[in-house]
């Protein structure tokens, strides 16, 4: 009985203190719900890997852009990953609530910059699948 006081003690007392020392992204709540993705959502997995040599190179210019496409009002979804086995190999999933939101996401100077800079950095340019969100829950 002691133990299981103890115990029930301690996961208490972890579970009153383990909040404040995540970190502030793990608190955060996530920003689209499924049920908030609007019918005919506009959705794009997109793929671009570096030269061989490349890699951290393509990297440094990617990564600045999860803040920047995050931060567009016009985005709902937005997740940059990168292949473990294959350093420099990324992939793109990312969700607007019609092509227009992602042409106009596309027309932005920081995705032109990006853009730019990939006759040095990728072998091959991006590769685009332009996907329709499917399984929408029922409200």
């Amino acid at each position: 009985m002691q133990t299981l006081v103890r115990n029930s003690l301690a996961a208490l007392l972890i579970a009153s203190v383990a909040p404040a020392t995540l970190p502030a992204m793990a608190q955060e709540a996530p920003r689209m719900h499924y049920g908030e993705i609007p019918e005919g959502a506009y959705s794009v997995v997109a793929q671009v890997r570096a030269k061989p040599g490349k890699e951290d190179m393509l990297r440094a210019a990617t990564l600045p852009l999860i803040d920047l496409v995050r931060g567009d009002p016009k985005n709902l979804i937005y997740f940059l990953q990168e292949d473990r086995a294959k350093p420099g190999h990324f992939i793109f999933y990312e969700v607007f609530a019609s092509q227009a939101d992602f042409d106009a996401h596309n027309a932005m100077p920081y995705v032109k910059d990006w853009f730019a800079k990939l006759p040095e950095l990728a072998d091959g340019g991006v590769e685009v699948m332009r996907m329709a969100v499917l399984g929408k829950p029922k409200k």
